[in-house]
């Protein structure tokens, strides 16, 4: 039997740069899932706790015995929550980072630009550098260049990660 924990709490005040260290280092070292418990948090730190792994937010104003353990379970089982209002300031965040910094770049939300979805297409389908040129008429180093940053960008090792990723996401 495996005593690693499956779920993981942290209780703090305010969610700071320690905090987000200490979350990063937990989502590096261990595959437990991540509730934090915080007196308050803004919208940024919301983000980048979610950035951090965490699967469940509980404001601590609002924690109770009963519904922690329904957080941790949910949390265990693969799901996530976020109070009401948490969540509707995420969706307002996640909004403004698409339309201020994703949307202008040409990069939907999934991170990946309509021609790299193009490309990542025809290498899961088994296409060559030089056949996915033809189809999708680029030169053969644009495709290997629009490859190798999708892998840099998104620290991958190779072609079949970046296609794994892809398919992960849902876009093909």
């Amino acid at each position: 039997m495996d005593d690693a924990p499956q779920v993981v709490v942290v209780v703090v005040h305010t969610v700071d740069e320690d905090v987000q260290r200490t979350l990063r280092h937990l989502q590096r070292t261990n595959a437990a899932r991540l509730v934090l418990i915080a007196a308050n948090i803004d919208e940024q730190r919301l983000v980048s706790v979610a950035e951090c792994g965490v699967a469940g937010v509980v404001l601590r104003c609002e924690v109770t015995p009963m519904h922690l353990v329904a957080v941790v379970r949910t949390v265990a089982t693969g799901g996530g929550h976020l109070p009401a209002d948490l969540l509707g300031r995420l969706l307002a965040e996640v909004g403004s980072l698409q339309a201020r910094v994703l949307g202008p770049r040409g990069i939907p939300f999934t991170g990946l630009s309509a021609r790299e979805v193009d490309v990542l297409r025809l290498v899961a389908e088994g296409y060559d550098t030089v056949e996915i040129a033809t189809k999708l008429a680029y030169s053969p180093r644009t495709i290997k260049n629009v490859l190798t940053d999708v892998m840099t960008r998104l620290q991958l090792r190779n072609r079949t990660q970046a296609v794994a990723y892809a398919m992960r996401l849902g876009v093909f």
